[in-house]
């Protein structure tokens, strides 16, 4: 998948090394990016929260709502716990930086394209 900030007019992943992958089972949410070093992030569905347990490095965390409006960002240690509002699923881990990188913020509308 491709990410694109519509509200920034800039790509935050486009190419195939840096693509989102789409995690739906039990698994790949339990591993995130720990299973995917060779890709720029994750997108996850759920509504719990996140870990960061057994990460060597801190990751970038945007949680969007239906519309794929940016709620929420945070920058998450190693070995920590993070939560948000349960009524936002749509959960972007994103390699630490890709943030600051791409100038995105709270309000901001992103696109997701196969």
């Amino acid at each position: 998948m491709k990410i694109f900030n519509q509200t920034k007019d800039t790509w935050i992943s486009e190419n195939i090394r840096e693509a989102v992958s789409f995690s739906e089972s039990f698994s790949d949410r339990l591993l995130g990016m720990l299973k995917t070093s060779h890709i720029g992030g994750v997108m996850l569905k759920t509504r719990f929260g996140i870990h960061t347990f057994f990460m060597k490095n801190p990751i970038d965390v945007v949680v969007l709502d239906n519309n794929f409006k940016v709620v929420k960002i945070s920058t998450v240690k190693p070995n920590c716990l993070f939560f948000w509002n349960p009524k936002y699923f749509l959960v972007l881990e994103l390699s630490q930086g890709t943030v600051k990188k791409t100038k995105t913020e709270i309000g901001n509308y992103l696109k997701i394209t196969p």
